[in-house]
C-alpha cells in the first residue's frame, strides 16, 4: 500500500551525507523510497532561506510538497521583511502547511517568550493563507496547548513528532488535531508513545521520518531517510492495533483530505 512521509527534510539530509541539496540528490532521495512505496514526502523549512529551498524542491518534483517557517529554535533575528516573504512562500500552490513551528524548551537557544511570539505569527499566518499549521512541541506541551486555545487554532494543525503521552493525544484528537507518529514509536524505551498512538483513531494519524533525525529501529543513530520509512508504518500499526494495509489506506484519504494531495498512483 502507497504511504507519504509527512515531515522530512531533505536539505539537512544532503547536509548532513555531506552533499549538494540538488536536484539530483532529491531526486535520487525519491526514487529510493518510491521503491518501497512511499510515494510523496513533505520537505520542511526550519528557516527562511531553508524555506525557500523546500519551495524550490516541491516546484522541481512532482512527489515532493513543501511546508514553511522558522523554527523556534531558529527565530533570533527574524523580521517584518522575514514574515513577508515567508508568506509569499507560503502561498505557493506546493507548499501544504506552514511549520515547522512551535515551542522547543528542550534547547535552551532562544526564550520561550520570544519563540511565543514568534509561534503566534505563524499561527496568525496559517491562517491568513489558509494552509495547516505544522506544530513542533518539545518538552512545552501545556505552553503549546494554551496557546492555541488562547489564539484560535488554524482550521487544521498537525503535531509533528508527537511526543505527548495518552491523556495529551487524547486531548489533541478531541479537538481535531492530527498527530504525527516518527521513528520514535518503534524505540523499545518508548511505551508511553505507544499507548499515545493507541488512543488516536485512524484517520487523525500520520507518519514521518523527520528524516536526517528520529531514525527506526533497528537503524537508530544513523542517518533516516523517507525509504525507511514503513518500518515506522509498521510499528505505528502494530501500537494502535491496525493492520498495515488498513492503516496505510487511513493515512492516504486523510493526505487527500488534509494536504490536498491527489490520489496515489
Amino acid at each position: 500500500m502507497p504511504v507519504f512521509d509527512s515531515h522530512t527534510h531533505l536539505d539537512a539530509m544532503a547536509e548532513r551525507a555531506g552533499q549538494q541539496p540538488d536536484g539530483q540528490f532529491v531526486t535520487a532521495t525519491m526514487h529510493a523510497a518510491r521503491s518501497v512505496g512511499v510515494v510523496r514526502a513533505v520537505t520542511v523549512g526550519d528557516s527562511v532561506a531553508s524555506s525557500r529551498w523546500c519551495v524550490l524542491a516541491a516546484n522541481t518534483h512532482p512527489d515532493v510538497y513543501a511546508a514553511v517557517a522558522v523554527h523556534p529554535t531558529e527565530i533570533t533575528g527574524i523580521t517584518d521583511d522575514d514574515y513577508v516573504e515567508l508568506e509569499r512562500l507560503a502561498r505557493d500552490p506546493r507548499v501544504v502547511a506552514v511549520g515547522e513551528t512551535g515551542l522547543d524548551y528542550y534547547w535552551d537557544r532562544t526564550e520561550p517568550s520570544a519563540q511565543q511570539e514568534q509561534f503566534r505569527r505563524h499561527i496568525d499566518l496559517a491562517k491568513r493563507v489558509g494552509k495547516p499549521l505544522m506544530i513542533h512541541d518539545r518538552e512545552a506541551h501545556q505552553d503549546v496547548l494554551r496557546i492555541l486555545r488562547a489564539d484560535g487554532a488554524p482550521e487544521r494543525v498537525v503535531f509533528h513528532a508527537f511526543s505527548g503521552d495518552a491523556s495529551m493525544a487524547a486531548e489533541c484528537a478531541a479537538a481535531g488535531y492530527l498527530l504525527s507518529f516518527p521513528g520514535v514509536v518503534t524505540f523499545r524505551n518508548a511505551p508511553a508513545l505507544r499507548a499515545a498512538a493507541a488512543v488516536v483513531p485512524l484517520d487523525q494519524l500520520l507518519v514521518e521520518t523527520d528524516a536526517p533525525f528520529l531514525t527506526p529501529h533497528p537503524y537508530r543513530g544513523r542517518p533516516n531517510a523517507p525509504r525507511l520509512l514503513p518500518i515506522t508504518v509498521r510499528g505505528l500499526a502494530s501500537a494502535t492495533g491496525s493492520d498495515v494495509d488498513e492503516l496505510c489506506a487511513a493515512i492516504a484519504a486523510t493526505g487527500r483530505r488534509f494536504f490536498g494531495f491527489p490520489e496515489d498512483a
